[in-house]
């Protein structure tokens, strides 16, 4: 049984788990690829239709360093405890954290 300092964490619906979560990750990674984004993003704009094959390169490494924090548990720990943290202050507050890595956080059941 947790002693009192612990943190119980509450029970996390599937959309939680599934959805939101997975958004904030998939936020936070695209901001932390932010060189491999550009140079993507850079490629495409200079290809036009001929992107598919011209920026292969750019597109493996783009994949490659979102899969590696797509993958990483401590990486996913840390965006769950951001998430409930947010969380928590809605249902103290109301309000809704206002940020671009923020999702929509659900009423209280």
């Amino acid at each position: 049984m947790p002693s009192e300092t612990e943190m119980v964490e509450p029970p996390l619906r599937h959309v939680e788990t599934d959805v939101l979560i997975p958004k904030m990750m998939r936020a936070k990674a695209k901001e932390r690829c932010h060189q491999e984004v550009k140079e993507f993003t850079d490629c495409c704009k200079d290809s036009g239709l001929g992107m598919v094959l011209k920026c292969r390169t750019q597109n493996s490494q783009l994949r490659a360093c979102l899969t590696k924090y797509y993958k990483d548990p401590e990486f996913y720990d840390m965006c769950k405890q951001e998430y409930l943290q947010q969380k928590r202050e809605f249902q103290e507050t109301g309000i809704r954290k206002s940020s671009k890595t923020s999702s929509k956080l659900p009423t209280t059941m």
